[in-house]
């Protein structure tokens, strides 16, 4: 199997990786010079332009995308779509939003060209050694490139889920799920760090993550962190969200569904960006004037 791979940011880079690895003829490009050059000296082909890339695929032509999401990836999908035929393959394998992959779908759809949704999880390490892929899309379309995503996915990795959009909409359902479980170990340390008791964290993470029922990737990585730093003293406490938090919220209120864990997540890491605490000044405020309770000047 022959494709192109569009993005070479950490997962894309490390996909392409990957599929040489598996022994699949991979040509990648990206926008950036610097980036096709140092996969290129990584035993990758690189394509030079769109164009050049489409030129060197077969018939039917396959190509994977790890753009970011919203308006990089709309513009890609528009200019790389002008240069396939019917029946080529564009496989989305970022964190887009599921109702633009139905819309894109649909508009590709009319030009005879294949669009599939690839929910991407695992991380650098996971994209480089074993993903975890959700793949949505037209039946005969996904199984026709299936033993693509079960080269590169961890066993037991990769799954059709089933029509357009549920790619992506299971994906939007895991960082939800992972912003709240992220959310409760980052609240429990903070709980011992209140405590009376003087904590080794490399020890602790180190105990949590093999064995405990809490174990797994996350404490895996929380372990990693504090093995390097114990106490975190060299980065902020500020947190950036993706959107699929949000997402993941919208799309439970349309529903009616309770996410109250995944949503406080969400506010936290909101929070977390609060410089001026406002709403800690307005608390501040109102306690002193009904009771007399002190504030803090600055």
């Amino acid at each position: 199997m022959k494709i192109g791979l569009i993005g070479l940011g950490k997962m894309g880079y490390n996909i392409a990786l990957n599929l040489k690895s598996k022994q699949i003829d991979v040509i990648a490009y990206d926008i950036s010079l610097e980036a096709r050059s140092k996969i290129k000296q990584d035993g990758v082909k690189v394509a030079d332009t769109y164009q050049d890339l489409v030129n060197q695929l077969p018939i039917p032509k396959i190509i994977w995308l790890m753009v970011p999401s919203g308006k990089i990836v709309e513009t890609v999908i528009e200019e790389v779509s002008t240069l396939l035929q019917k029946g080529d393959i564009l496989i989305d394998g970022g964190n887009s939003n599921y109702n633009d992959t139905l819309r894109r779908y649909h508009s590709l759809s009319e030009k005879g060209i294949h669009f599939v949704d690839c929910g991407t999880s695992g991380g650098t390490d996971g994209a480089r050694y074993g993903a975890s892929l959700m793949v949505g899309g037209d039946t005969l379309v996904v199984a026709s490139i299936s033993t693509l995503f079960e080269s590169i996915a961890k066993k037991d990795g990769y799954a059709y889920l089933g029509t357009t959009g549920s790619g992506h909409f299971a994906k939007m359902v895991h960082n939800g799920i992972e912003y709240g479980m992220m959310q409760a170990i980052g609240e429990g340390f903070d709980l011992l760090e209140a405590s009376e008791f003087n904590y080794d964290y490399e020890s602790l993470s180190r105990v949590w993550a093999n064995g405990s029922i809490i174990e797994g990737l996350l404490m895996n990585t929380v372990h990693s962190a504090f093995s390097k730093d114990n106490h975190l003293t060299s980065i902020e406490g500020i947190i950036d969200d993706s959107g699929e938090g949000q997402w993941t919220i919208e799309e439970a209120m349309k529903r009616k569904v309770a996410v109250p864990v995944i949503s406080q997540a969400l506010f936290a890491r909101y929070k977390s960006k609060d410089q001026t605490h406002f709403s800690e000044k307005v608390v501040a405020a109102m306690r002193n004037e009904f009771g007399g309770h002190k504030v803090y000047k600055k």
